[in-house]
């Protein structure tokens, strides 16, 4: 090793402290978490929130006052057609740690741009009626978006991303970045048109989610049959084996040319992903996706005017070892990632 080198490394480094950072993007970012040069919040102290985000229990009712995005549980699960549990969705996420603060692909540490609170969980009437739920998930969105703040959600089954819709495409329909196993345009079942397999026609249906906007990635198994809905309104669906054959770069760009430069949300189901990866789900399918191709698709979306979005489908009892809590909370990151994104680039 050179002998120079070594020397200015140890007059530079020597006694530096952890918080001591001389890039100025990197120290920028150290300066949020640091409270002294070597010191910062334990991980796993306090009572666990969204993304470690402050907690603001009253701000649904307050308005959100001063707030750029809110994150909310939706814990209800009462639309599954298999494996219930994503009720307890939302709790599992908020006991990850260790999520950011610092987004390296992205180069973006989304907390210092933007003015974010866990505001907790949906107020819902009946833990029994499906219908009622719904109502209630709705008109909390609906205050959400009269406030100009953007929700980003955790789940909860998917049939929860019907009532967000419904709130957020009420005065012009949103385009959406879909990535699932399932397409989840299915037409009613034994008396419910409000289950997890149908969200999306219905959305399309009452004019809140434009279908030629809308992009669905990672679909396969065997319910292939129930997603006519999708190819007939004209939505672009790449199954999990085109992800391969097309590469990552080319699904992006087809993602991107799809939504345009419309509001649009994102929503990310976490049976996506391979189970080997995410476990701790209800409808499991095999040959899915890695969570690094998860990660790029999200990540090549910045720039997006997204208007929202959400992670569902997070059963932890599933979930042995809390792989699926944990990569559904990276993925609400990289949600919160692309927001701030958003919001530099309008400035």
């Amino acid at each position: 090793m050179d002998k120079d080198k070594l020397s200015a490394l140890r007059t530079k480094y020597a006694d530096a402290k952890g918080g001591d950072i001389h890039d100025p993007a990197f120290a920028a970012v150290a300066a949020q978490v640091f409270s002294s040069p070597d010191r910062r919040k334990w991980p796993f102290a306090d009572p666990a929130t969204l993304l470690a985000a402050p907690f603001a229990p009253d701000a649904l009712v307050t308005g959100l006052p001063g707030l750029d995005v809110a994150l909310v549980g939706v814990p209800m699960d009462l639309g599954v057609t298999n494996r219930a549990g994503a009720r307890l969705g939302p709790r599992a996420v908020r006991g990850v740690e260790r999520i950011g603060p610092y987004e390296h692909a992205l180069r973006v540490a989304p907390m210092g741009s933007l003015t974010v609170a866990d505001v907790g969980d949906v107020p819902m009437q009946s833990r029994f009626s499906l219908d009622q739920c719904h109502a209630d998930i709705e008109a909390c969105y609906h205050g959400i978006r009269a406030a100009g703040v953007i929700p980003l959600s955790v789940g909860g089954d998917h049939s929860i991303t019907l009532p967000i819709l419904k709130a957020l495409g009420r005065d012009r329909p949103v385009g959406m970045v879909h990535i699932d196993a399932h397409c989840d345009t299915a037409g009613d079942y034994e008396g419910a048109k409000f289950h997890h397999g149908g969200p999306f026609r219905r959305a399309v249906l009452d004019g809140v989610l434009d279908p030629e906007r809308v992009i669905q990635i990672g679909i396969r198994g065997g319910a292939e049959y129930l997603w006519e809905f999708s190819f007939e309104s004209g939505m672009t669906v790449i199954h999990a084996e085109e992800v391969d054959a097309m590469g990552i770069a080319a699904v992006i760009a087809k993602a991107r040319d799809v939504v345009g430069t419309g509001p649009t949300y994102v929503s990310f189901d976490v049976d996506s992903l391979d189970p080997a990866f995410a476990p701790g789900t209800g409808t499991p399918e095999v040959g899915g996706l890695m969570p690094r191709e998860a990660l790029a698709i999200l990540r090549g979306l910045a720039g997006i005017d997204i208007v929202g979005g959400d992670v569902v489908e997070v059963a932890p009892q599933y979930d042995a070892n809390t792989t699926t809590a944990q990569v559904g909370a990276q993925m609400l990151f990289e949600l919160l990632c692309l927001v701030a994104l958003r919001k530099s680039a309008r400035a």
